[in-house]
């Protein structure tokens, strides 16, 4: 039992530092960006020359951390949304990891169809309508 927990307290404080990390590096993307030490950018596009679902996403995190919900927004259309969930869940992870709480998410079958269909809706207007 005491090995189930140590994972678990493990993959939670994974998680945290897995976000943490992330809202570290999107909130200091610009200053990288021009020093040219960002990470690669995103294979799809290079290959296909079309956004991926995910384009934009670390631009828009960093207009976030700016205050720019516009250009938050055009940057990828669901980008606040997901700024403001990172902020959540690594609040959770957090606390789980000082709590020794053991934490566990279901989700429901329709909230996957309805996040795949938010994913769709974002690309496409990114595709056609928002631009690269």
């Amino acid at each position: 039992m005491l090995r189930a927990e140590t994972r678990h307290r493990s993959e939670q404080a994974g998680l945290f530092a897995l976000l943490s990390l992330w809202l570290v590096y999107t909130r200091f993307f610009q200053p990288l960006q021009a020093a040219h030490v960002t990470l690669p950018a995103c294979p799809f596009y290079a290959i296909t020359g079309h956004p991926c679902p995910f384009c934009g996403g670390t631009r828009s995190y960093a207009a976030m951390w700016r205050g720019d919900l516009g250009a938050a927004f055009r940057y990828h259309p669901l980008g606040p949304l997901f700024f403001a969930a990172t902020f959540v869940v690594a609040g959770y992870a957090a606390w789980a990891v000082a709590t020794g709480r053991r934490t566990s998410i279901t989700v429901p079958a329709i909230l996957w169809v309805v996040a795949a269909a938010a994913l769709a809706v974002s690309w496409s207007l990114k595709l056609f309508w928002l631009g690269n």
